[in-house]
C-alpha cells in the first residue's frame, strides 16, 4: 500500500484551482441577500520574516468555513490583500538605499506563494495592496471628503523626536531604558517636541461609535475595549477662578476649566494639578517656582504617555506658586503640575479631592496638602475620623456645607444646578477619546492631497489630480527638522495651488499606515473600478462584512478607525450601511511548544514552510483547527501535528481499499448520518476541532472495514473537503466523479438515521453511579424511572428507603434521591 503523497497532490490541485479560477466570486443578482457571505480576513503586513504559524491559524478558520458554505449553495466572497505601506520597509530603506516598493514587493511576492500553498480559497483576482497608487488614489479621495466635512485639521502635538535621527518617531520606536526614551533603532536618546500634525475629529463621531457597538455580533471583552477606549462619562465642567495675583499674571481674569465625574466632591478639592505642557503654566508660575518648574517640564517631556500614568509609578509634582479659588467654599487652594496629567485628557487640568481618589490621595500625602472627607459611606459615619482608606464609591454628602447628609446623586445633580446658576460651571459629557493624529513625517505612505497656498490657505486638490503620487527620491533619510523626507524634493513639493490663484507647496507629511487598512474590505469589492471607490451595485450585493476574523491585537484602533471612517461613507451615501462588520471572531495565539510565546530570540518560531514541506498543507491546516477551540490560546505540538498526518495518512489507506457498491451496515450507516450533521452543524459554528474528532471516529469506523462501501465513503469525501480540500479533491475524482470536489454539493442526512435505536443510560442513587442499562432512544422520563427500578442491584438500594425525588436527562441519566 502506497504511502500518501501530499505534495504531488497538493500541487496539482493548487494547480487546477489557480487555472480554473475555481473560487472566483460573482456578483449573480439570482441569488438571494440570504445566500450572500462576505467573509473577511484581516490581511497581513507583508514583513520581511514571512508568513509565521500564527497566521494560517485564522485564514485556515474562514478558509473551511467559507468552502463549507459553498458546498450549501453560498455565493462567497473571500479576497486577501496586503497591508503594504509601513515603517519596517522605510527604515530598510534608510539603512540599504533601497526602495521601499522593491522591499515590499518582494516581501508580498513570498507572502502570497506561502498562503497559496496552504490551498486558501481566496478570490486572487481582487487582490489589493495598499501602496498601489490604484488603491491610495481612493485613500486620498476619502481623506478630500473628511477634509471637506471639517473633519480634518492641523494642530501642535507633542511628538517623540530623535535629534541624532533628525526624525519623528513613533511610540513604538521609542524603548523606556534606566537613562530615559530611546531610540530602538541606535539607541539614541529622544525627546518630546510640538509639532504640526494633520488631525481626524474622530470624538465627533464618539457617540455613535458607542452606540453602534449594541448590535454587533462581537466578542463582549473587544466591545468593553472599545467603549473604554472611548470613554463617555458624564458629570460638569467647573471653573476655578485664579486668585488676585495669579490672574494678574496671567493677563487679566483667568480661569482653570476641569471637567469631574464627581462634582459633589468639590467641597473636598484642596489643591490643583496641571499638565506640565499646560499653556497657563509658563504665565502663572511665580518667579521663586521658576526654575523648579522648568527642571520639572524638561523631566516630564522624557517621558510617555503610559508612564506617566501609570499607577504603580511614585509620584512627582512641583508648585508653580500660583493659587486658584474654589468655587463652591470660597477656599483658596495652591496650583500644582505634574506629570500624571495629560494635556491631551480633557482639559489639561484636574481638581483634586484627595479623600476619594487613589491618585489624589498618594500627592497629597507625599507633599503634606489637606485631606478633608466629603463623603461618607454610611449616614451616620464620623466625616472627621482618621482616614485609613480611600473611599471612591457614592454614599453622602459630609463637610459639604448645606449639602451635607444629601446622598451622592441627589447631591450631584443639586451642586451642578448651583453652579449653572453662579455661572461657574454646567453640565457635561466627556470622552477619553481623542482626536486621531493622521499625519506622519515619513516618505513609504500615502501623500496627503493638499496644498498650501499664498496668505496661509489650505486648498484640497481636485479629485481628477488623484492619485497624488509619491516621487521618486535620491535619500529616504529624514531631513533632520522634523519634517519628512519628502520636504526634500523641490519639484514635487513647489506646484500650483489648484486654485489657479497662486504658487503653493504640496502637503509633505504623508498618511499612517491605518489609513490604508480602514476601507480596503471594500476595495475588495470591485477592486479594478476606475472611477468609483467601489460601484453602488458591488456594495448593495455583499455589504456589510458577514465575518471577520483576525487578531484581538487590533481590538481598539484599526477597528474604531475603520469603524468612523464607515461611518462617514455612510453619511456622504458612499456605502448602504452604518457599520462594516456584521460578526467579529478573534482567533486565539498560538504559542510555541511547552506554552511560551513564539519569538525569534527563543528560537521557536515555527515557518509554516517546514511544515508543509515535512507534512503537507492539509496537514496543517487540520492540526492548527484540531488544537483547541478557535478562540482560546494554545500550545503548538509537534507530537499533535504527528497525529493529525497519520489521520489523514490513514485517510489515504482507506482509499486505496476497493470500492463497492453494496449496502453499507446500519451501524456505519448511522455513524455517516451523524458524522454528516456534526460537522456541519459545527463547521457553520467555527468549531473545528470538534467537527475534525467526529471525523476521526468515523475513519477509525471505516477502517475496521475489508471493503470500502461508496455510499458511506463519497458523502464523507465531501464532508472533508473544507478541512482537507487537496486530499479530498484527489480521493473524490478518484472515485470517478468531476472536479472540483469544493463545488460539489454539500452530502444531506436524515435525522432519524442520526438517533441510535438503544441508547446507554446510567443509574445513580443518590448522585453516585449504581448500573447502567439499554433502552429505546427516546425513552418517557416514566419509562427511564421504571427501567431503572427494575435492575436488582437498584431494588436492593431502594429497600426500606424513601424516595424523596426522581430526577431523569433524556437519553443520558436518572437520579433517584433517597432518605432514611
Amino acid at each position: 500500500m502506497s504511502s500518501y503523497p501530499y505534495s504531488q497532490i497538493e500541487k496539482k490541485w493548487q494547480t487546477y484551482w489557480e487555472e480554473n479560477k475555481t473560487f472566483r466570486a460573482v456578483e449573480d443578482p439570482t441569488i438571494p441577500k440570504a445566500k450572500r457571505r462576505y467573509v473577511l480576513d484581516m490581511f497581513p503586513y507583508p514583513s520581511a520574516a514571512g508568513l509565521h504559524v500564527g497566521h494560517p491559524e485564522g485564514y485556515t478558520a474562514t478558509d473551511i468555513h467559507c468552502r463549507y458554505l459553498r458546498m450549501n449553495g453560498y455565493a462567497v466572497l473571500h479576497p486577501m490583500g496586503f497591508d503594504s505601506f509601513g515603517l519596517p520597509a522605510e527604515n530598510y530603506a534608510v539603512q540599504t538605499g533601497t526602495h521601499p516598493r522593491t522591499t515590499t514587493e518582494a516581501n508580498i511576492t513570498r507572502f502570497r506563494e506561502q498562503i497559496k500553498a496552504l490551498g486558501f480559497s481566496y478570490d486572487w483576482d481582487r487582490e489589493v495592496s495598499t501602496h498601489e497608487p490604484d488603491y491610495y488614489r481612493w485613500t486620498q479621495w476619502i481623506f478630500l471628503k473628511l477634509y471637506e466635512r471639517g473633519l480634518a485639521y492641523v494642530a501642535e502635538i507633542p511628538m517623540w523626536y530623535c535629534p541624532e535621527l533628525g526624525t519623528v518617531l513613533a511610540n513604538e520606536e521609542v524603548l523606556a531604558t534606566p537613562e530615559g526614551p530611546r531610540s530602538e533603532r541606535g539607541n539614541h536618546p529622544v525627546e518630546r517636541r510640538p509639532l504640526r500634525q494633520w488631525m481626524l475629529k474622530i470624538t465627533e463621531y464618539a457617540d455613535r461609535l458607542l452606540e453602534g457597538l449594541e448590535d454587533l455580533d462581537w466578542p463582549e471583552s473587544i466591545k468593553a475595549m472599545q467603549r473604554n477606549w472611548i470613554g463617555r462619562s458624564e458629570g460638569a465642567n467647573v471653573r476655578f477662578a485664579l486668585d488676585e495675583s495669579s490672574a494678574a499674571a496671567a493677563g487679566g481674569d483667568a480661569d482653570l476649566e476641569v471637567f469631574t465625574t464627581r462634582p459633589d466632591t468639590l467641597y473636598g478639592a484642596t489643591y490643583m494639578v496641571l499638565a506640565p505642557e499646560h499653556p497657563l503654566v509658563a504665565k502663572i508660575t511665580t518667579e521663586e517656582q521658576r526654575a523648579a518648574v522648568t527642571a520639572y517640564i524638561n523631566e516630564a517631556r522624557l517621558k510617555s504617555d503610559l508612564e506617566r500614568t501609570d499607577l504603580a509609578k511614585d509620584k512627582s509634582g512641583v508648585f508653580t506658586g500660583a493659587h486658584a479659588i474654589n468655587p463652591v467654599n470660597g477656599e483658596r487652594i495652591p496650583i500644582w503640575i505634574s506629570d500624571y496629567i495629560l494635556l491631551s485628557y480633557g482639559t489639561g487640568a484636574i481638581m483634586a479631592v484627595p479623600a476619594h481618589d487613589e491618585r489624589d490621595f498618594a500627592f497629597a500625602q507625599k507633599f503634606g496638602l489637606p485631606i478633608p472627607r466629603v463623603v461618607v459611606e454610611n449616614k451616620d459615619d464620623d466625616p472627621n475620623a482618621p482616614i485609613e482608606n480611600v473611599f471612591t464609591g457614592e454614599g453622602y454628602a459630609a463637610n459639604s456645607g448645606s449639602y451635607d447628609g444629601m446622598p451622592t446623586r441627589e447631591f450631584k445633580a443639586a451642586i451642578i444646578t448651583e453652579l449653572e446658576q453662579k455661572g461657574t460651571g454646567s453640565r457635561a459629557i466627556n470622552y477619553k477619546l481623542r482626536d486621531w493624529i493622521f499625519s506622519r513625517q515619513r516618505y513609504w505612505g500615502e501623500p496627503i492631497p493638499l496644498v498650501h497656498c499664498e496668505g496661509g490657505r489650505i486648498v484640497p486638490e481636485p479629485e481628477s489630480a488623484l492619485p497624488i503620487r509619491l516621487p521618486e527620491v535620491e535619500s529616504y533619510k529624514p531631513t533632520g527638522t522634523g519634517e519628512s523626507p519628502l520636504a526634500k524634493v523641490d519639484d514635487w513639493v513647489n506646484t500650483q495651488c489648484p486654485d489657479g490663484t497662486s504658487a503653493g507647496k504640496r502637503e509633505t507629511n504623508t498618511m499612517p499606515q491605518w489609513a490604508g487598512s480602514c476601507w480596503y474590505y471594500l476595495r475588495y469589492l470591485d477592486p479594478h473600478n476606475a472611477t468609483e471607490l467601489a460601484s453602488k451595485e458591488s456594495i448593495e450585493y455583499w455589504m456589510p462584512v458577514d465575518l471577520y476574523v483576525g487578531g484581538a491585537e487590533h481590538a481598539v484602533l484599526h477597528l474604531l478607525y475603520a469603524r468612523f471612517w464607515h461611518k462617514v461613507l455612510y453619511d456622504i451615501g458612499a456605502v448602504n450601511t452604518d457599520e462594516p462588520f456584521k460578526r467579529l471572531v478573534n482567533q486565539g495565539m498560538i504559542l510555541g511548544e511547552g506554552g511560551v510565546k513564539m519569538s525569534k530570540s527563543l528560537g521557536n518560531v515555527i515557518n509554516p514552510d517546514d511544515i508543509i514541506a515535512e507534512f503537507g498543507a492539509d496537514s496543517m491546516r487540520v492540526y492548527e483547527m484540531f488544537m483547541g477551540p478557535l478562540e482560546q490560546q494554545k500550545p503548538w505540538s509537534t507530537r499533535g501535528l504527528k497525529g493529525t498526518h497519520r489521520f489523514l495518512d490513514r485517510v489515504y489507506r482507506v482509499s486505496q481499499r476497493p470500492v463497492v457498491d453494496e449496502e453499507a451496515p446500519i451501524g456505519l450507516v448511522r455513524l455517516l448520518h451523524k458524522t454528516i450533521k456534526k460537522v456541519g452543524d459545527d463547521t457553520n459554528n467555527l468549531a473545528f476541532n470538534t467537527a475534525i474528532a467526529q471525523m476521526m471516529i468515523f475513519v477509525n469506523e471505516i477502517f475496521k472495514e475489508e471493503k470500502l462501501y461508496r455510499a458511506l465513503w463519497e458523502p464523507f469525501v465531501l464532508v472533508l473537503c473544507p478541512y482537507a480540500p487537496h486530499l479530498a479533491e484527489e480521493l473524490w475524482e478518484k472515485l470517478g466523479n468531476p472536479a472540483p470536489a469544493s463545488l460539489a454539493t454539500w452530502p444531506s442526512y436524515s435525522e432519524e438515521l442520526t438517533h441510535d435505536d438503544e441508547v446507554t443510560v446510567v443509574v445513580q442513587v443518590n448522585g453516585k453511579l449504581r448500573a447502567k442499562m439499554e433502552l429505546p432512544a427516546g425513552s418517557a422520563p416514566e419509562q427511564l424511572v421504571e427501567g431503572a427500578k427494575a435492575i436488582p442491584r437498584i431494588q436492593e438500594l431502594l429497600d426500606g428507603k424513601q424516595i424523596v425525588k426522581e430526577i431523569t436527562v433524556p437519553d443520558k441519566l436518572v437520579n433517584i434521591v433517597i432518605r432514611g
